[in-house]
């Protein structure tokens, strides 16, 4: 798997890192249009690419891809079964209030914090400040994505404009290609789940 299978722009693609490519972008997909199958995509490619990144020395990116792994069985289960509270209604798109949006600001910032100083103290990472903004953004992202709350989709934007000059400079071209995608894919999402929220509330 870590055999080259092309190369992309001087830089050598791995095997790995194309079936990775191949499962995140289905899921992606199957998210902005809110169906439940790709949750059982995260687990796959999210295995996959915790492989790629561990090989690559982003350490922080593969072990959140292994809690992206483990948090896909929770957000499959809220997409399926969840509800919100004091509802017994499906769980719908939502949006946060001003207390939500502001601790969730919080989290990412002490999550920050906390992944980037595990990075510096406990890896060789050469990139433990980076990598450690996008692992904390992508767990709170997976969080709000797995709520349905529509901010996550501010997250991935971040998230995403971050991964691309990560994974630039580790040289990772296809995964960059893969993260530009995804952060037009974020803006779709977006409008499209902003649409799906007003049609509900006009509906209410």
């Amino acid at each position: 798997m870590l055999d080259t299978a092309f190369t992309l722009l001087g830089t050598a693609v791995t095997w790995l890192e194309v079936a990775a490519f191949v499962l995140a972008l289905a899921n992606i997909v199957c998210n902005v249009f809110e169906i439940h199958w790709g949750w059982p995509l995260t687990i796959i490619a999210s295995a996959l690419y915790a492989w790629l990144f561990h090989a690559s020395r982003l350490y922080g990116e593969a072990g959140v891809n292994v809690f992206f792994a483990l948090a896909a069985l929770w957000g499959w289960w809220q997409w399926l079964r969840g509800h919100r509270a004091g509802s017994e209604a499906p769980l719908a798109v939502a949006r946060l209030d001003r207390r939500g949006i502001a601790a969730t600001a919080a989290l990412w910032v002490a999550l920050w914090l906390v992944a980037a100083r595990l990075l510096h103290t406990i890896t060789d990472s050469d990139v433990p400040w980076a990598d450690g903004f996008v692992t904390a953004g992508s767990v709170v992202g997976t969080v709000l994505l797995g709520r349905k709350f529509i901010e996550n989709w501010a997250i991935w934007l971040i998230v995403n404009a971050a991964s691309v000059a990560l994974f630039a400079y580790k040289g990772l071209t296809l995964t960059v290609l893969l993260y530009a995608i995804f952060f037009a894919l974020a803006i779709w999402g977006w409008i499209g789940w902003q649409r799906r929220l007003a049609r509900s509330t006009a509906r209410a």
